[in-house]
């Protein structure tokens, strides 16, 4: 892999900044969901990614943007999943929980992949990849402090943040499953753009809905507030994900993989001075089970992470 790197610097470079900007997003938008309500941050996000991603549609040939009305329900029902259920568990999961523990809690994605394809696509698993689904599975209950209700200090706020954080990962898997077909007739760029669309349409009336319950609260949102929504929408929406996908051209999905594990530590570098968010014991004991257990997890089914880095939800 060494020499790869020396051949393809650029390459690697281009998908290591993106997993960085990803690991960013969970602290900025735990930051922007203090002074912005959950509804309408999603509803600016989707809204603002449509506006920036319209000129490299543009820039699509007439026949990649044509698309087939019998299609229609597939994407838009794979974008739901994708887009607004997923950010609405995220977002939700982010108000109760730390930062740290939703980064590592969403490594679980492969996993929950393999289990998807193995139960509803009937995918071949191998044994390495049910000694992995174990391993992660108690690595997540460790994270999500069961262990914490015998001792006495379980926090029943952060747990259910937690399983929200979850069932984020569920949703976004279950939009990846759905939207696996199309990937062979669209380009990604044209199904984002759906998935962006589909989310600004979606949270388009609950946002309205935060207004007219409190119509001061965009006058209450500071600068740091400002830069939070400026990073989801900029850096994670749009850079994060042409960065990696235009790395992908020349890395292998299995080396571009391996930066994913980045995410959780520049999340806890990040979130420990700006939120002041402690790092536990078991916190630790579970990040080391869930990554070992991704790794055995996945062996051999890469096609999941190829899924994963073609929608990255953050």
């Amino acid at each position: 892999m060494n020499s790869e790197i020396l051949k393809k610097p650029v390459f690697y470079l281009a998908i290591l900044t993106a997993h960085i900007i990803w690991g960013g997003n969970y602290v900025f938008a735990k930051i922007a969901l203090e002074e912005i309500p959950m509804m309408s941050l999603g509803f600016l996000r989707f809204a603002l990614a449509c506006l920036f991603i319209i000129p490299f549609l543009f820039n699509l040939e007439a026949k990649d943007k044509r698309i087939k009305l019998a299609h229609l329900p597939q994407l838009i029902l794979g974008a739901l999943f994708l887009s607004s259920i997923a950010i609405a568990f995220f977002y939700a999961g982010l108000q109760r929980t730390t930062a740290i523990n939703a980064s590592v809690l969403e490594l679980s994605i492969p996993i929950i992949s393999v289990i998807g394809g193995w139960v509803f696509l009937k995918e071949k698993v191998y044994t390495a990849n049910i000694i992995g689904v174990i391993i992660s599975l108690i690595g997540a209950i460790s994270i999500i402090g069961i262990p914490l209700l015998f001792l006495g200090n379980f926090s029943g706020r952060e747990a259910i943040g937690n399983l929200l954080i979850l069932g984020g990962a569920v949703s976004f898997v279950a939009g990846t499953m759905i939207l696996k077909k199309m990937l062979k007739i669209y380009k990604p760029l044209v199904i984002t753009a759906i998935c962006f669309l589909t989310g600004a349409i979606a949270f388009a009336l609950p946002a309205l809905m935060d207004y007219l319950q409190n119509p001061e609260w965009p006058l209450n949102v500071s600068i740091l507030g400002i830069f939070g929504l400026i990073y989801i929408v900029i850096l994670s929406s749009i850079c994060a994900y042409f960065l990696l996908l235009w790395g992908l051209v020349k890395v292998p999905v299995s080396h571009a993989n391996m930066m994913q594990y980045i995410g959780p530590a520049v999340a806890a570098s990040l979130a420990v001075p700006l939120l002041g968010e402690r790092i536990s014991f078991s916190f630790i004991i579970g990040t080391l089970l869930i990554v070992l257990g991704v790794y055995w997890g996945t062996m051999g089914k890469e096609e999941h992470h190829h899924l994963q880095h073609k929608h990255h939800r953050n």
